[in-house]
């Protein structure tokens, strides 16, 4: 009985509001860093703290999905291919792992497509049609989950308008989908205080290619 009672108290405290609070606020030093860091070792010390969060909260999927962030960005730093693939690879496996505890998350599923994105920019004559499709179909899937997503929006937008100057075609439906998606995030809605909130300022500056 005394075990079970224990068991018990334990469940209540990390159900409790300042487990929440001290979650959130552990999250949002990391969030903050995976952001805005321009220095590898920092944004990599992040990663590993995200990871750590995600395994004493199993049920979570905001941990997972900022340490697939933090690698995308981690890649983003890298000029090597293999150091990118390594990063992106890593990326992926959080995701994976965090669509397990969230399905059909429109967000996970956007950040896949980044991800695959980041691929064709590795060598855009030799993985283009792979991956480019990938991160297409990723987006409208993202798109279809939650029609009213500014980052699966610009995503798409930015693929849209890469593919347009590679084949020397019309970049207007890019640019159109690219202002659909700043006034997006300029309508300021947002699930909760560790919902993504990153795009707007790559949005804005496509938008400046498209005057």
């Amino acid at each position: 009985m005394k075990q079970i009672i224990l068991i018990a108290l334990c469940l209540i405290a990390l159900t409790s509001p300042a487990h929440d609070k001290k979650y959130e606020e552990a999250m949002t030093r990391q969030i903050q860093i995976v952001y805005t860091s321009e220095k590898t070792e920092e944004l990599q010390a992040a990663v590993n703290s995200l990871d750590r969060i995600s395994q004493a909260e199993k049920d979570k999927w905001e941990p997972l999905y900022y340490a697939a962030f933090g690698y995308v960005m981690l890649a983003n730093q890298e000029t090597g291919a293999s150091k990118k693939d390594a990063h992106l690879d890593q990326a992926l496996k959080r995701l994976d792992q965090a669509s397990l505890l969230s399905k059909d998350n429109s967000e996970i599923t956007a950040l896949e497509g980044f991800v695959h994105m980041i691929r064709v920019t590795i060598d855009p004559n030799t993985r283009g049609q792979q991956y480019s499709g990938l991160s297409m179909q990723a987006f409208g899937k993202a798109l279809q989950q939650n029609p009213g997503n500014p980052r699966a929006m610009a995503l798409m937008a930015q693929m849209q308008y890469g593919m347009a100057q590679f084949f020397n075609s019309p970049t207007t439906e890019a640019c159109g989908l690219a202002q659909k998606a700043l006034a997006q995030f300029n309508s300021g809605k947002t699930e909760g205080v560790l919902s993504p909130a990153w795009g707007k300022g790559m949005t804005e500056d496509m938008l400046k290619r498209c005057q």
